[in-house]
């Protein structure tokens, strides 16, 4: 009985080849290159030499300076990212089940934020929180301070930064994975005798997850590689990993070793979505955006 050798079909590959082309030239090799000159050694300011050596990678594994930036900026992601969870489900879930005939306003006011640059939006916490913002105006306005208080370059506000910029992420994400969900669920709960929190906690919330790990994972990343919120919110202990690739690069001048710290931040990343997918699957992020 002759075998039948199976023919290798070029169409998937055809018509996956303009993406593949993109990422090829826009992620790919971009990336080698970047690691490629990890291994170059810095001379003087914007002077290196081309060389195969291990001492940038060498420092920061050994540098404990660098494990503390490391920690910090993956503790700030969490309370960042659970911040914005508990903060973004409610508007989230008011805006999927509102029976407002003009929905479509409400998701306007809340995109509207991404029409104005977030360098912008971040300098505004100065004019609200500084000595003479407009929260110290009206307490000594009103006389409850006679000094203004210090509100500004510390942990806390670079924590208002974050959610106030990262936030509308996470309402969206969450939002579409409720718009999803069908109306007539909850009810048919509590015909079945659940109340109305028992309803939500079995039914809703569980169908709502793949939207909420989506934007969990979206805030975490967005914030873990941010370097512009703490440079203008924080004070010179509030730096995150971000600020030493910037530091580096712009600052010191030290190209392979701002490769060097890129290529950290961009694995430990990865890891954090390799835990992702093995808790919840890409198939349930996917559908998120879908």
């Amino acid at each position: 009985m002759a075998l039948e050798v199976a023919k290798f079909d070029k169409r998937p590959w055809v018509l996956l080849s303009p993406a593949l082309v993109t990422i090829t030239a826009l992620v790919v090799i971009p990336m080698a290159f970047m690691l490629a000159y990890s291994f170059y050694l810095n001379v003087d300011l914007a002077v290196d030499k081309p060389a195969f050596q291990f001492g940038n990678w060498i420092e920061i594994a050994t540098d404990k300076y660098y494990y503390v930036a490391i920690w910090k900026t993956f503790r700030l992601s969490m309370i960042v990212t659970l911040l914005a969870a508990i903060l973004g489900y409610v508007p989230a879930y008011f805006i999927a089940m509102t029976r407002f005939r003009h929905k479509w306003m409400l998701l306007l006011l809340l995109i509207m934020p991404f029409w104005i640059s977030f360098i912008i939006r971040t300098l505004s916490w100065i004019h609200i929180l500084g000595h003479d913002g407009a929260i110290n105006s009206l307490l000594l306005y009103l006389g409850v301070i006679r000094h203004p208080m210090d509100m500004m370059y510390n942990q806390y506000t670079v924590i208002v930064g974050f959610i106030h910029v990262f936030l509308p992420y996470m309402i969206l994400n969450i939002y579409v994975s409720l718009d999803g969900i069908d109306r007539n669920l909850e009810p048919a709960a509590r015909t079945l005798g659940a109340t109305g929190w028992q309803a939500f906690r079995e039914v809703t919330l569980p169908l709502s997850l793949p939207g909420l790990g989506a934007g969990c994972l979206l805030v975490f990343v967005l914030t873990a590689g941010s370097y512009v919120t703490p440079l203008i919110l924080g004070g010179p202990n509030d730096f995150l990993f971000g600020n030493l690739i910037y530091d580096a690069i712009i600052t010191e001048l030290n190209w392979p070793m701002g490769a060097a710290l890129s290529i950290t931040l961009l694995v430990l990343l990865g890891v954090v979505v390799i835990v992702y997918s093995r808790l919840m699957g890409l198939r349930q992020l996917a559908k998120a955006f879908a």
